[in-house]
């Protein structure tokens, strides 16, 4: 204990009058790899907010339209009235899935009158069945769009923090070999230029794994959206068209 007593007095004795470190004057001082590990996680850090912006308001966007088709799906009874409301609604999944169905049986229909060979009243269920689950996995692509980038900041950050953590210690031991004493001048900058390093791997990690599960959890509830609307839709179409 008396040992540790000695060093920080000689720590704070022996620093200049006035001296202080601020965040700014650190990161301008830094060596080349700490600069280049504090670009890497603000670059990474700008790119999350932008994702988490843009999804945001696009979940919100999507979940908002797909309810307004959904209460003017189940208010109509004419597919082609609800076909020209999807139109305005295109950011709806479940409205594109609704779309892909309308258009596979518009097809279905238009050959039976043509008299092509099919296997029901307007052509086989399983068509429109998989242009459904097509509509609904390209959905599910859009809507999961950018959030791994997320995923990654959230898992990669904190660790490319913790390498120029390692290195701003590493730095400090080294100046304090080349100078042969520890005082404040060689140990203080490299140890906060590591805490700055972990600080902003933090500062990246934390919203971008706090957005990313939010988003996962309105993805999921956008994708049951679709695969409940979809099985209600192959039910009226075979009940009312494949009879």
């Amino acid at each position: 204990m008396d040992a540790l007593d000695t060093v920080f007095v000689s720590l704070v004795t022996r620093a200049p009058p006035g001296a202080e470190l601020s965040v700014t004057q650190l990161i301008l001082d830094a060596s080349l790899v700490v600069k280049s590990v504090l670009l890497l996680l603000v670059l990474m850090s700008v790119t999350s907010w932008y994702i988490i912006v843009f999804k945001f308001l696009h979940l919100r966007r999507a979940r908002a339209e797909s309810q307004l088709f959904l209460e003017a799906f189940w208010q109509s009874k004419q597919l082609d009235a609800i076909y020209a409301t999807s139109e305005n609604l295109k950011r709806s999944p479940v409205s594109q899935v609704f779309r892909a169905g309308y258009v596979e049986l518009t097809k279905l229909k238009s050959g039976q009158r043509q008299g092509d060979t099919m296997s029901g009243a307007f052509g086989d269920l399983e068509n429109i069945e998989r242009a459904l689950v097509r509509a609904q996995n390209g959905e599910r692509v859009v809507l999961e769009s950018m959030t791994s980038w997320l995923a990654t900041t959230a898992s990669a950050a904190p660790f490319v923090g913790l390498f120029g953590t390692v290195w701003g210690i590493m730095s400090s031991f080294i100046n304090i070999a080349a100078k042969g004493n520890a005082t404040l001048l060689t140990v203080a900058p490299g140890i906060a230029e590591a805490l700055v390093a972990t600080a902003i791997g933090l500062v990246a990690a934390i919203p971008a794994v706090i957005f990313y599960n939010h988003f996962v959890s309105r993805t999921r509830v956008l994708e049951l959206d679709m695969e409940n609307f979809g099985n209600d839709f192959l039910n009226i179409v075979k009940r009312h068209f494949f009879k």
